[in-house]
């Protein structure tokens, strides 16, 4: 990853990403063909919620035949995180057209979002439309792709967990979080490792209370303020 911010630099570096994006897309295409899904069904379930999580709940609720409001509520939950991110990210796009901002959120993903906090790091606090649409994209073709190429295997393939397709995005996520932590030059290293040792903890506690997802909201703003506060104090000390 370099500091160009052209749609060809967005394309490259979102390449190493979606690789995840495969293996989680595979195993969605099978899941959802062992419940009776169509590859029509799956492509289009892709292309309007496009999101993972929240797909593989949709899957199983509509096997369980859960209510429509049920369904449309849970995926809400899974995906209410994504009001935070494109908070965060929007503030780098405060010049740009609406049109151009609902087109950088509706694509938006955990992913793409991490990689789009990396990216910051190289390029002195700068984000182009360019480079996030061109990231953007490419995750979401992939996405697509995936989980019709895994409804289509679905037939040869009974249990996607004993080939670690569950593990994908798990393993994605470390190497994001490993990415930022060597690459952010704003923030020392204890700072950030001590904010990732509060997040953990707040999710370990508050999953024995809240559902995680809603669990998974708070943790992210109690580390916000966390960090805040450590950051802070870190300054303190060097003054």
């Amino acid at each position: 990853m370099d500091s160009s911010l052209t749609f060809r630099a967005g394309i490259k570096d979102v390449i190493p990403t979606v690789f995840g994006y495969i293996g989680v897309g595979l195993a969605m295409g099978i899941v959802a063909n062992t419940s009776h899904l169509s590859v029509w069904a799956v492509l289009l379930m892709s292309l309007i919620v496009y999101a993972g999580s929240a797909q593989f709940i949709i899957v199983s609720m509509l096997l369980a035949g859960s209510p429509i409001s049920a369904i449309v509520l849970s995926t809400f939950l899974i995906n209410s995180r994504m009001i935070l991110m494109s908070m965060s990210v929007a503030q780098y796009f405060k010049k740009e057209s609406l049109l151009q901002n609902i087109g950088l959120g509706s694509l938006l993903t955990d992913e793409t979002f991490a990689l789009s906090m990396n990216k910051l790091n190289q390029t002195n606090q700068q984000l182009k439309t360019s480079w996030l649409h061109a990231a953007n994209i490419v995750a979401y073709l992939v996405w697509a792709a995936a989980t019709v190429v895994g409804c289509l295997l679905g037939n040869l393939i009974t249990d996607p967990n004993q080939f670690g397709l569950d593990f994908a995005v798990v393993g994605m996520f470390i190497g994001l979080l490993y990415l930022q932590i060597i690459t952010d030059r704003s923030k020392s290293l204890p700072t950030q490792l001590w904010v990732v040792l509060f997040v953990a903890l707040a999710m370990y506690f508050l999953m024995r209370w809240v559902p995680g997802n809603l669990a998974l909201i708070f943790a992210t703003l109690l580390g916000c303020g966390f960090g805040m506060v450590v950051d802070h104090k870190w300054v303190l000390t060097f003054l």
